[in-house]
């Protein structure tokens, strides 16, 4: 009792309350379908459907959420498919709406499942990446809400530490002491001890000093957790199987104890172990979970990429070949798209409410050449227009993570000064629309390679071989350097 009051003084900083569980993450992000647009602008260019199509299934979720108990679960999410060549911003809409709902994001490929009782991926593996995703986002937030916290109790720890506390030399003699004699005792304060009130002004010296950072690269020896027993396991078996067996047994080795061991650490490092232990400490696991299916359930996102590679053309092999697998695995997507209960390590999951969005070329298939129950799953489709020369030089500008902003900044960082003319960048617009006619069109991923083949030189030679604090590039330079292997078609074919 006499430690804690005197850790409490210490620790002069009131300790935060942790809130409890919060409302869920759609009711905080109340964005109307006109600012969502507005928001993916700052990104993406152009592609004003897609935009607004997402902008209204993301806005009806919150509509969802004021709707009466008794008609609420029997709203269902729109779902979409975007049609569109590669490289026009289908998974920057998808991953940037997540970001703005704050909600559980997960990205799969549909040519990687097989259906079942083939060896590969089960459909099912995705919506555990997605509690996954939903566990680690959750931690995070409550890690931050106990984190001040937790940092006052490193600091007793590190304290005891460097100045273990002295008790009173009467506390040594407690055993032996009762009744009148206890009564006495009591009334007298460990401040009659000369080495307790020592040992008091000390630590607060030492604590000063913790806290002005003048003891960052002192070594020292403390005790830190190894690796959680059995953490080498692995588990041999079909992949879903696999991760339901994995799950299981974490959760068993779990409770065991771990092995501590003797480390010697500066006390920077010895901050950054114990606070993660601290806040683990902290942090109620089970509402943690809790509140990451709950997110899951009312506001995931999943994004099913390719899914044309899943649809059988119909001018194709009638059904025969590796097209039956291909609707093998539609009708295992079925079920998790149209709402039904997936087993994960965290239990049981409902995807009635999960928002699915798929996407794909359809150079060869068309959504029409997907088994029609899914095609009912799946009521939005929105074209996404392939980009021009104009869109391009917008997308080296406007975004603010623009491919220009982004290489000035990298070439910042060595003390060198890039611009571009406005004549430069029309250029490499021009180059990329024309590179992309007659090689093959893979939107704005073009520019990455002409932004690179350009600059290449220049990275290359900063900063061992380059004196000049400021570089322009102009269109001249853009023109030498590029319009020789645009001209040859094989060339291109192979560099850009």
């Amino acid at each position: 009792m006499r430690e804690m009051t005197t850790k409490s003084e210490e620790n002069v900083f009131a300790l935060p309350e942790v809130s409890g569980g919060g409302k869920s993450s759609i009711a905080a992000s109340n964005l109307t379908p006109n600012q969502i647009v507005s928001l993916l602008d700052k990104y993406i260019i152009g592609q004003k459907d897609a935009k607004k199509s997402v902008a209204i299934a993301l806005r009806n979720r919150l509509r969802r959420q004021n709707v009466g108990d008794d008609l609420r679960d029997e709203i269902m999410p729109n779902n979409i498919i975007m049609i569109g060549p590669t490289g026009v911003g289908k998974t920057e809409i998808a991953r940037r709406l997540a970001k703005l709902a704050k909600a559980p994001f997960v990205k799969v490929e549909a040519s990687k499942f097989t259906e079942v009782g083939y060896v590969g991926r089960d459909v099912e593996s995705m919506i555990r990446d997605l509690v996954d995703q939903s566990v680690a986002m959750v931690r995070s937030e409550k890690s931050e809400e106990v984190r001040e916290k937790a940092a006052l109790l490193v600091e007793d720890r590190l304290i005891d530490i460097l100045l273990p506390p002295v008790s009173s030399s009467r506390d040594s003699d407690d055993d032996e002491i009762s009744g009148d004699e206890e009564a006495l005792v009591t009334t007298s304060t460990d401040e009659d001890d000369p080495s307790v009130e020592v040992n008091r002004r000390s630590r607060r010296k030492m604590l000063e000093r913790l806290r002005s950072g003048k003891l960052e690269d002192r070594q020292i020896e403390m005790d830190i957790s190894g690796d959680s027993p059995g953490g080498m396991m692995q588990i041999f078996g079909p992949l879903g199987q696999m991760e339901e067996i994995g799950g299981i047994m974490q959760d068993l080795m779990s409770g065991l104890p771990r092995k501590r061991k003797k480390r010697r650490v500066s006390i920077a490092e010895a901050r950054k172990l114990l606070e993660q232990e601290e806040v683990q400490k902290l942090i109620d696991m089970d509402t943690v979970v809790k509140e990451a299916i709950n997110k899951v359930e009312q506001s995931g996102i999943v994004f099913i990429d390719e899914i044309d590679k899943i649809a059988a053309p119909s001018s194709g092999s009638g059904g025969k070949g590796p097209d039956v697998s291909r609707e093998g695995v539609q009708r295992d997507l079925l079920p998790i798209v149209e709402g039904s209960n997936v087993a994960t390590k965290y239990g049981m999951v409902k995807t009635d409410h999960v928002l699915f969005i798929a996407s794909g070329a359809f150079h060869v298939a068309k959504p029409s050449d997907l088994i029609p129950e899914l095609q009912g799953r799946f009521p939005i489709r929105v074209e996404l227009k392939s980009l021009t020369e104009e869109d391009f030089y917008l997308i080296l500008t406007q975004p603010k993570n623009a491919l220009i902003k982004q290489y000035t900044a990298l070439l910042g960082t060595e003390g060198v000064e890039l611009s571009f003319s406005d004549g430069a960048i029309r250029e490499i617009a021009r180059i990329a629309a024309q590179v992309n006619e007659s090689v093959e069109n893979i939107g704005a991923r073009r520019l990455h390679t002409i932004m690179t083949n350009l600059l290449e030189e220049l990275m290359f030679n900063i900063p061992e071989n380059f004196a000049e604090e400021r570089v322009e590039i102009d269109e001249t330079m853009v023109k030498e350097k590029l319009n020789h292997v645009v001209a040859d078609r094989d060339l291109s074919q192979y560099i850009l």
